[in-house]
């Protein structure tokens, strides 16, 4: 085979490869964060539409997230207070009307995404999302929406009782 032949088949390849591959989004970038929060905190900034889980000595993990719509966000303190791998998911009355069917765990139908991080508030959480155009967006009912790659990362980091403050 002719070397000129053999790079344009191995680009060729390499190109149809890298688009039947899944898109994950990168886990969080490592940045500065000063701002007096205890290492292994996770603090939400919503107007950024920032998630930080705090390592201490002056850094964090970024991730970008989706949060809630106008008049669905919320600001103030919460721990986690389960943690769950591809949960099933129904929707709460205030959203369905009703209680919706359960969606099952895994299934591309289920907002919840690849895990949760269940908080001690209200009926909020940290969660994946199978629709990752929407984060970095104001678009839930409450609930903070991580790509699924940046969930299962922060999910590895984080245990039953981290606070989380979620500012505006």
């Amino acid at each position: 085979m002719k070397p000129a032949y053999r790079h344009w088949l191995t680009s060729l390849l390499a190109g149809a490869l890298l688009l039947t591959l899944p898109v994950f989004a990168r886990a969080g970038e490592m940045v500065p964060f000063n701002a007096g929060y205890r290492s292994g905190s996770i603090v939400i900034v919503t107007h950024e539409r920032q998630l930080y889980y705090v390592l201490g000595q002056g850094r964090a993990i970024r991730y970008p997230v989706g949060v809630g719509k106008a008049g669905m966000a919320w600001h103030g303190r919460a721990a986690v207070a389960q943690k769950l791998i591809r949960p099933a998911w129904q929707a709460p009355p205030e959203i369905a009307g009703r209680y919706g069917p359960v969606i099952p765990g895994g299934s591309s139908r289920n907002p919840m995404g690849a895990a949760v991080l269940g908080l001690d508030r209200g009926n909020y959480a940290i969660h994946g999302t199978n629709n990752p155009g929407s984060v970095g967006q104001f678009v839930s009912h409450g609930c903070i929406r991580m790509h699924n790659g940046d969930v299962m990362d922060l999910y590895r980091r984080a245990h039953i009782g981290t606070e989380v403050i979620v500012l505006q």
